[in-house]
């Protein structure tokens, strides 16, 4: 189990389930109540954030280093699928969507982008779905912008360009039933 938590160096992104995709910047060691502790310093850029992560909890908390082509490719299939809407109640659906978000997943991430895009012919989200979808594009992009080593803005495009091309056959079927 050690040996995954070592895996990372200084320079490597990292994907920090709640946050996202951040980079270790040090590896420190710290005596904290007494204890030795080695850390991981991430920084993550958008959320001018730095945290420190105890090397021993990696596992625990699930950092992992950046998906594998095959799951981003994955991920990007997910785009193009038929979106999975729920007639739940939004509360319980905005849950569901939240911890899909926050399981650092790619796929997941994928799943909810696609479920709440909304082509601009189509009526408008509410703020909290615009929100949820905000939070998902953007963590999606940000994982494909580090493995493709591009920026958000570049790799955002790109996703809403594949939600663009896949999303009207979907929505025009919906319409014509």
């Amino acid at each position: 189990m050690a040996s995954t938590a070592n895996a990372f160096t200084v320079g490597d992104y990292v994907v920090y389930p709640k946050h996202g995709v951040g980079r270790v910047v040090e590896l420190q060691k710290e005596e904290i109540a007494g204890m030795q502790l080695e850390l991981y310093v991430l920084r993550f850029e958008k959320e001018r954030m730095t945290l420190r992560v105890p090397v021993n909890k990696v596992e625990a908390i699930g950092m992992r280093k950046l998906s594998s082509d095959k799951t981003l490719k994955q991920a990007m299939e997910t785009l193009k699928g038929k979106p999975k809407v729920k007639r739940t109640m939004w509360s319980r659906r905005a849950q569901e969507y939240e911890a899909k978000i926050n399981s650092g997943d790619l796929v997941s991430i994928a799943e909810v982008t696609r479920d709440l895009f909304r082509p601009e012919d189509q009526p408008e989200q509410s703020y909290s779905e615009r929100q949820i979808f905000e939070a998902a594009s953007s963590r999606l992009a940000r994982e494909l912008a580090a493995m493709e080593e591009t920026d958000e803005a570049t790799a955002l495009g790109k996703i809403l360009d594949v939600l663009r091309e896949h999303a009207p056959q979907y929505y025009d079927t919906a319409e014509n039933a």
